[in-house]
C-alpha cells in the first residue's frame, strides 16, 4: 500500500528542549518538510534542527491559561483544516508528546497509519512518563529519555485523539474532538514527558516566581508523586486500561475515556526504547 501524506503540527513558546526532540522524532518518521510549527512570539528562535519544516512566528500576547489554550487550539485547528486539503492525515500534539507504534508490530509509524482505516480520528493509549525520585537520577538532557525513565502513569488525560483525517475541531490541548467519540488503537501509544524530571519542573517554576517553586517543593508533582509511591504493574495492564478507556465514559463528558480514579503505574515495555525517544 502506498504511504499516505502525513503532516505533524504544534504550537510552542519557550520550550527548546522538547521542540528539538519533537522535530528529531517526527522528522525521522515523516520528514521535516511535513512538520508545521507555530512559534508563539516574534522573539522565538528557529530550532537548529528544523530542516525543511515550515516555521510560522506569531506575536505573543499574555493571556490567562484558559484563554491561551483556546487561542492556541484555534490556530492549530485552522492550520489542520488547511493542511487536510493536501494531506491524508494530520497529527497535532504538544512538543512533549510522542505517538509511537508498538515495536512488536515491526512497522514504522508512517506505514502503520497508512494501512489504518481512520474514522475521523485515532488515539493512542496515554502514558504519562515520570521520574521515580527513589530510583532514577537527574535527567541527562543529551541522552534518550526512555533510556533513563522506566515508569509511566496510565492516564486518560493523555489518551488524546491527536490523529485526524477529516477537518474536525479539537478542544484545548487536543484532549477531545467536538461532537466525536474516541477510537483507541490497540498498537498506538501517546507518551507524554511533561513530568520526566523534577529538576526541570523546578527550573520552569522559577521562571514563574517563588510561589510556584515553593508550591512544587511542598506538594511535589502529581505524576512524579504517584510513580514514586505506587507499586508498579506489568505490561498486561496496558491492555486492561485500553479496554476500560474504550468502554467507560464519565457522566459529565460522555465522549471522553475514563478510568474512574484508578491510578495505575506501569513499567514501560523495554522494546519501546526502539522508538529512539
Amino acid at each position: 500500500m502506498k504511504t499516505k501524506k502525513i503532516a505533524v503540527i504544534t504550537m510552542v513558546r519557550g520550550d527548546e528542549f522538547f521542540l528539538r526532540r519533537w522535530i528529531a522524532y517526527y522528522g525521522k518518521n515523516f520528514g521535516t518538510k511535513n512538520l508545521y510549527i507555530i512559534l508563539d512570539g516574534l522573539d522565538q528562535k528557529k530550532p537548529k534542527n528544523a530542516g525543511k519544516a515550515t516555521i510560522t512566528k506569531l506575536p505573543h500576547s499574555d493571556m490567562s491559561r484558559v484563554a491561551g489554550d483556546k487561542y492556541r487550539i484555534g490556530k492549530l485547528n485552522k492550520l489542520a483544516h488547511k493542511l487536510l486539503k493536501t494531506y491524508d492525515i494530520v497529527i497535532g500534539c504538544d512538543t512533549d508528546e510522542f505517538i509511537i507504534v508498538d515495536p512488536k508490530i515491526n512497522q514504522t509509524l508512517a506505514e502503520y497509519l497508512s494501512n489504518k482505516k481512520i474514522n475521523k480520528s485515532l488515539s493512542g493509549l496515554g502514558l504519562d512518563v515520570g521520574q521515580n525520585i527513589n530510583t532514577e537520577p537527574k535527567l541527562d538532557t543529551d541522552a534518550p529519555l526512555l533510556e533513563q525513565r522506566e515508569y509511566a502513569l496510565l492516564s486518560t488525560r493523555y489518551t488524546k485523539p491527536v490523529i485526524i483525517n477529516k477537518p474536525v475541531f479539537w478542544g484545548s490541548g487536543f484532549h477531545s474532538i467536538k461532537h466525536h467519540n474516541f477510537h483507541i488503537d490497540k498498537n498506538l501509544y501517546l507518551l507524554h514527558f511533561g513530568a520526566v524530571d523534577m529538576n526541570m519542573l523546578i527550573a520552569k517554576a522559577q521562571k514563574r516566581g517563588p510561589d510556584w517553586v515553593n508550591h512544587l517543593k511542598r506538594r511535589g508533582n502529581g505524576t512524579i508523586n504517584t510513580i514514586t509511591s505506587k507499586q508498579t504493574k506489568s505490561e498486561k495492564w496496558l491492555k486492561i486500561a485500553r479496554i476500560l478507556q474504550t468502554y467507560l465514559r464519565p457522566i459529565y463528558a460522555l465522549r471522553k475515556p475514563a478510568m474512574f480514579g484508578l491510578n495505575w503505574v506501569v513499567k514501560i515495555p523495554e522494546r519501546f526504547k526502539k522508538s529512539g525517544i
